[in-house]
């Protein structure tokens, strides 16, 4: 038995660590969090101090067991969790567990898993950092708080299931993704034309290549562009002026988490949650320096293994020693960017992982790089018949530097990258031809959706959480169904083209595709309508401002200038006030609007929210008449359906026609499309629309979904319309919607079942259910 006992979160990591301390420490993963706070009574003494009651997780009974035996038998107990709050936590929810004393137990915190670093932090050990913890334990009542008042107050004021759920920062999340919706929503476009003339001009080596020239900013219509062009019939021009100015591009700082988020979406596809997964590896396996931090700082030594580098591979010229700041200087919890451990090491691991480590090594290396020389030409070329000149412009890269390595991604907001093409050799007075000049319709367009990571970046620019909480907001807004991720086609819009070629003006119209977006957030119309709600109920708990202030609170309570219960306590009262006060005064909320009147039935159209989701209403429940429903279509929403869209809506259930002597009807039911058949339900593929699906199309289903069905039935209790059937992990019990496994000493003869012994091995299903297992947090 080793004399030290070390414990860490991950098993990755305690296998990392152990190879490098040896015999003398053994080391051992407790597996993330071993308690949170009870779900009884939100779990927190609201009258004694907000007094957090934990509980040990069940799933972590076991682990916590095994590590109090080897606790007991070590003579000195090591903690090495996460240098961030929540790794802090950690390490005093093990002192209380474990029975060890805080202001006594080694703590020991590192930035990288490599021999120096570890051995390092052996030799100058902490104690558990109590504001740390106080921090941590600050954010995690309040948001227990936020999650369990203001979630019922949603179940009883939607018409919803019992499954929704608000969140200090999740809610202000959807609420960024609803506002920028309902910006595009309203956006108009607006026309312009933009004129651009091609010359040609020889090279040096007198070959002649062609280039552009741009015209005045933005002509309002068709008629001014047309006649801009008319003047220059017959025009001359020549070069008036040129302008050769030296400028440079500098890199950008090494990764923060949020930085490497967004890096990580825009050049490699990856979703926030798959590059925190991978970076959380590469960490363990002691590849890159921790993943959770908001510092652009390099270590002395990143510097020098960046220099050497740097030296060998490009020479002296290509190094430049940088030092970057951070804007939020308050918020840093670890003290080094995102960096490899080896920088002579450019390559690690699968195909995912070697792209992210690629991206990594390729950014630090770039950060600590001169800056690229550039050559920015300038020519105005006059139009004899016009007063305004044209303006070619032209770059020369004259120095790569830095972009030998790494070029930085944009985001679409922050507009098209610069993409500007070489010049030919030009000079004053030079007359030029012109093959042609165009003047092309452009329009505004609307800002762009959210992807994950401008997500990210926007939360950051406000303030709103911290380096830890980007990845789960994001994954909690879209399992609750208040976000969706995915991708949207677009539409044909025709725009004019005007030319004028060899002193003749044309007139075309040509098309683009428009609108076309991937992988971006888009609300739901149960976000908005929560978001809606929650606005209008709990405008501080929506308030950017408010909710970037309570960050800076967590930020004194981990700096120990603020106590954590007062601090809890300054938001309680008056929130939990206002909790109160909307479950007894507020109206229910639907989204409901209403779209006009059905020429049919001459009642009202509304669409709104019901409990399975939106829908379309035509009239009201009124004594005996009842209103008709319809499910909205995916791609339709409760604030932009029209009343034509609608009312196609009730065109469902649609009688096909007649299929083996039996009607065949589709319609759309709480599980999706589906056919019915001789008192049956098949569902329709995915590709099959219930609005415009023919009986060619469903009868080949119905044959091929009816056959499977027999193939897999292994017995019918017709009477009690129970199934036996196969799957694909073996034969099982299926009553209407529930399946039941069959006992191991009978799954290999299901056909002898008798229906006694099948309501037996139902009925004691039920009495035990599955325990559902709580997560952890993952390391």
């Amino acid at each position: 038995m080793a004399k030290n006992l070390l414990i860490v979160e991950s098993p990755a990591k305690a296998k990392t660590i152990e190879k490098i301390l040896g015999e003398d420490f053994e080391v051992r993963s407790c597996y993330g969090h071993i308690r949170d706070l009870e779900k009884e009574d939100m779990g927190i003494d609201i009258k004694h101090g907000f007094k957090p009651k934990y509980k040990i997780s069940d799933d972590k009974e076991k682990v916590v067991k095994e590590l109090r035996s080897l606790a007991k038998k070590a003579t000195d107990v090591w903690l090495a969790t996460d240098e961030d709050r929540e790794g802090e936590a950690i390490s005093w929810h093990l002192c209380e567990v474990l029975g060890l004393d805080p202001v006594k137990t080694k703590r020991i915190v590192f930035h990288e898993i490599t021999k120096p670093a570890i051995q390092d932090a052996v030799l100058h050990p902490r104690t558990v950092n109590m504001d740390l913890v106080n921090a941590q334990q600050a954010r995690r009542i309040l948001d227990r708080i936020v999650g369990f008042e203001l979630s019922p107050v949603l179940w009883r004021k939607m018409s919803m299931r019992n499954n929704l759920s608000a969140g200090r920062v999740q809610s202000v999340a959807v609420r960024l993704i609803a506002e920028r919706e309902r910006e595009i929503t309203k956006f108009t476009a607006q026309s312009s034309f933009k004129v651009e003339a091609r010359f040609q001009a020889p090279d040096l080596n007198k070959k002649l290549v062609t280039f552009k020239a741009e015209g005045p900013d933005k002509i309002k219509n068709a008629k001014t562009a047309q006649d801009y062009l008319e003047k220059c019939i017959d025009a001359t021009y020549k070069v008036k002026d040129i302008q050769v100015k030296p400028a440079k591009k500098s890199p950008a700082a090494p990764f923060t988490t949020s930085t490497l988020q967004q890096e990580a979406s825009r050049k490699l596809g990856y979703s926030v949650s798959k590059t925190m997964v991978i970076a959380q590896k590469l960490y363990e396996n002691g590849h890159i320096t921790y993943m959770r931090t908001d510092s652009l700082s390099l270590s002395e030594t990143a510097n020098d293994m960046i220099r050497n580098v740097v030296h060998d591979q490009y020479g002296d010229k290509y190094y430049q020693h940088r030092v970057f700041k951070n804007k939020n200087e308050s918020a840093q919890e670890a003290h080094e960017a995102i960096r490899p451990t080896d920088m002579t090491v450019s390559s690690v691991g699968d195909t995912d992982t070697k792209r992210l480590y690629d991206l990594i090594w390729k950014r630090t290396m770039a950060s600590q790089m001169a800056d690229a020389q550039i050559e920015r030409t300038i020519a105005k070329i006059e139009v004899s018949t016009q007063p305004d000149a044209l303006t070619a412009t032209g770059e020369v890269l004259r120095f790569d530097g830095f972009l030998k390595v790494y070029t930085e991604s944009r985001d679409e907001e922050d507009g098209e990258e610069e993409n500007e093409g070489m010049l030919p050799p030009l000079v004053i007075g030079q007359q030029l031809d012109l093959q042609e000049m165009l003047a092309t319709e452009r329009f505004t367009r609307p800002l762009p959706r959210y992807t994950e990571a401008s997500l990210v970046k926007k939360l950051e620019e406000l303030g709103i959480g911290r380096p830890s909480t980007y990845a789960p907001t994001i994954s909690t807004i879209q399992q609750r169904g208040y976000v969706e991720r995915k991708d949207k086609e677009g539409v044909k819009r025709e725009f004019q083209v005007i030319s004028l070629k060899d002193n003749k003006i044309a007139l075309r119209s040509d098309s683009e595709n428009v609108g076309a977006e991937r992988a971006k957030l888009f609300p739901t119309d149960l976000g908005l309508v929560v978001t809606d709600f929650l606005n209008l109920h709990f405008k501080s708990v929506m308030d950017y401002g408010f909710t970037a202030k309570i960050e800076e609170e967590f930020d004194e309570i981990a700096g120990g200038r603020q106590v954590w219960n007062k601090m809890i306590g300054t938001f309680y009262t008056p929130f939990h006030e206002q909790v109160e006060q909307t479950i007894e005064t507020a109206s229910r909320a639907a989204g409901e609007r209403e779209l006009g009147i059905d020429p049919a039935s001459g009642k009202p159209v509304i669409a709104r929210l019901g409990r399975f989701g939106p829908m379309a209403q035509i009239g009201v429940n009124e004594g005996e008449e009842k209103a008709r429903f319809a499910k909205l279509r995916p791609a339709q929403s409760i604030e932009t359906i029209t009343l034509e869209e609608a009312l196609e809506l009730f065109k469902l259930p649609r009688k096909l026609g007649v299929f083996e002597g039996e009607d065949v009807t589709v319609s759309i039911g709480r599980f999706g499309p589906y056919a019915q058949h001789a008192g049956k339900f098949y569902s329709l593929k995915k590709e099959m629309d219930p609005y415009t699906v023919d009986l060619e199309e469903v009868g080949p289903l119905i044959e091929e979904k009816r056959k499977a069905q027999a193939e897999s039935t292994i017995k019918v209790f017709e009477k009690e319309k129970i199934k036996i059937l196969k799957g694909p992990y073996g034969p099982y019990i299926k009553q209407g919607l529930k399946n039941y496994k069959i006992p191991k000493e009978k799954i290999e003869t299901p056909e002898a079942l008798t229906i006694e012994e099948v309501n037996t091995i139902i009925e004691e299903a039920k009495a035990n259910p599955p325990k559902k297992v709580p997560r952890g947090r993952k390391k």
